[in-house]
């Protein structure tokens, strides 16, 4: 069989995110945050988290930050991977965080949105290795002790991720790349880190690619650890992600945007600074056992070099195409002062 035609794929996704930017993005009547409603604070719409993800607006909103800068989170449900920029474009949501990739991708598409500040990024290695922004595990009994011997299974592989175009299936190729192991071997198979858990042990999948919530879970299910994202090489860039929001909603909002990023930039620093508890308040949101959580950004403070890898992957392998994307185009240092 013919393997698909990666520009056929970029187009297909492209005119996807280019319809709903078309048919929500440019006439849609955006949430009215100067209607403040009974409470005094102002509304910002975003997705229920059950997943790496929570940690920063769990600790921001629990230690008042967001409502002391005027911010209410309205949480509107549980929003699959694939459908989270389409929500926001939608109206659905205000904001959402994402990596580079994914962001490049829908920009490509015609998706008018923006990434305003920094969320999560690699900590650098004096730091506690549960911080590392992704671990990859193998079923002991598989006989692979190291990725570096992925190379030698005369088959596809079968790596779990969450969606297409993340970090998930960016890092894992970067450390295939590194070890030889050629991109075509892999197989993506999507699901959410906690089903990689059970699914690696059932030998549904080969490799399990998962994020700090669920190291746990994958240790005590007796799951070997065979890479993290350090060996990347690529630094903080590794784990970087921007909180987004449509550029209609930040002409209209510029003032709520910049309190957001206030807001949450705290409460990552603070996340960071008071890891053990930040790990015990997203263990307990989640109901599941948490080693640790993710590492955050501390200042508002763009840098768009981190940027430039994850767009120059998805050219180098024809998902976008060259040149069509630049970082500046992903995100605006608009709100890092003040």
């Amino acid at each position: 069989m013919a393997a698909p035609n990666k520009n056929k794929l970029y187009l297909g996704m492209a005119t996807l995110v280019a319809l709903v930017a078309v048919v929500f993005g440019t006439d849609l009547q955006q949430h009215e945050n100067s209607n403040s409603g009974d409470s005094g604070l102002l509304t910002v719409k975003t997705w229920t988290r059950k997943d790496c993800s929570l940690t920063p607006w769990l600790v921001t909103e629990k230690l008042g930050y967001f409502a002391e800068e005027g911010i209410r989170l309205e949480y509107t449900g549980e929003t699959q991977a694939p459908q989270q920029i389409p929500s926001i474009l939608n109206g659905n949501n205000d904001v959402g965080s994402f990596h580079p990739n994914t962001i490049a991708v829908a920009k490509a598409g015609g998706a008018k949105i923006t990434g305003v500040v920094r969320g999560g990024q690699e900590p650098s290695l004096e730091f506690d290795p549960d911080l590392r922004h992704m671990n990859w595990y193998v079923n002991p009994d598989s006989g692979i002790t190291s990725f570096d011997q992925l190379k030698n299974v005369d088959r596809k592989l079968k790596f779990s991720t969450i969606s297409k175009n993340i970090c998930a299936d960016f890092l894992a190729n970067k450390i295939a790349d590194k070890y030889g192991l050629p991109r075509d071997k892999i197989e993506w198979v999507t699901m959410p880190d906690i089903q990689a858990v059970q699914a690696l042990k059932q030998g549904l999948i080969d490799v399990g690619g998962i994020h700090p919530p669920y190291y746990k879970a994958m240790e005590k299910s007796g799951a070997l650890k065979v890479a993290d994202t350090s060996e990347t090489q690529l630094g903080p860039a590794a784990g970087v992600t921007y909180y987004v929001f449509t550029d209609d909603f930040i002409a209209k909002n510029p003032e709520t945007v910049k309190k957001f990023a206030r807001a949450i930039t705290k409460g990552q620093k603070w996340a960071n600074d008071n890891p053990e508890l930040a790990r015990q308040w997203t263990e307990e949101a989640l109901g599941v056992p948490v080693t640790g959580v993710h590492y955050y950004a501390s200042s508002r403070e763009i840098d768009e070099t981190q940027i430039e890898p994850w767009i120059e992957d998805l050219e180098a392998h024809d998902v976008i195409p060259k040149g069509k994307i630049k970082p500046s185009d992903l995100v605006t240092d608009r709100f890092t002062r003040g």
